[in-house]
C-alpha cells in the first residue's frame, strides 16, 4: 500500500458544508483530494486527473446522478478504484451489497472515515458478485 500522501481520493458530495468537512478531515490525514459537487464534476475530474485515483467517496443520493451509478461510470474507466459510499440513511448499505463495495453512515467522527479510508485501501479488492459486504452503521 502507498503511504496515505501518495493516494488520491476523489470524494463526490453535493452538500457543499459536507463536501468541505470531508474534504479537510482526509486532507490532514495526509490524502491528496480531488473534491467534486456533482457526478458531471467528479466524471470531468478522473477525465482529466493524470494520476491513478485509488479510491471513489461518494454520497449515495445526488440531484443528477446516485453514487452507485456514478461508481459504476468511473470504474468502467478505473477499475482499479476502490468505492466506498456515503448516505445519511442507513438503508444505503443495502445499495451497495451486489457490488461489494464500502459504505458508511453520516454522520460520522472524522477518525472513523479516515481509518474506513485506511482500512479500504489496505485491505483486499472487492467485486460485483462477491459474498463480501462491510457497512459502518
Amino acid at each position: 500500500m502507498a503511504p496515505p500522501f501518495l493516494q488520491t481520493v476523489l470524494v463526490v458530495e453535493d452538500d457543499r458544508a459536507v463536501l468541505r468537512v470531508v474534504t479537510l478531515i482526509l486532507k490532514e490525514a495526509g490524502f491528496k483530494i480531488l473534491a467534486a459537487n456533482n457526478g458531471s464534476e467528479a466524471t470531468g475530474l478522473a477525465a482529466g486527473y493524470p494520476g491513478m485515483i485509488h479510491l471513489l467517496l461518494s454520497d449515495v443520493d445526488m440531484p443528477d446522478i446516485s453514487g452507485p451509478d456514478l461508481a459504476l461510470v468511473l470504474k468502467a474507466v478505473r477499475p482499479e478504484m476502490r468505492v466506498i459510499l456515503m448516505s445519511g440513511h442507513a438503508d444505503g448499505a443495502l445499495l451497495v451489497l451486489n457490488y461489494g463495495w464500502h459504505f458508511i453512515t453520516k454522520p460520522f467522527l472524522a477518525g472513523m472515515l479516515v481509518s474506513v479510508v485506511k482500512d479500504v485501501l489496505a485491505g483486499p479488492s472487492r467485486e460485483q458478485g462477491t459474498d463480501h459486504f462491510d457497512a459502518r452503521l
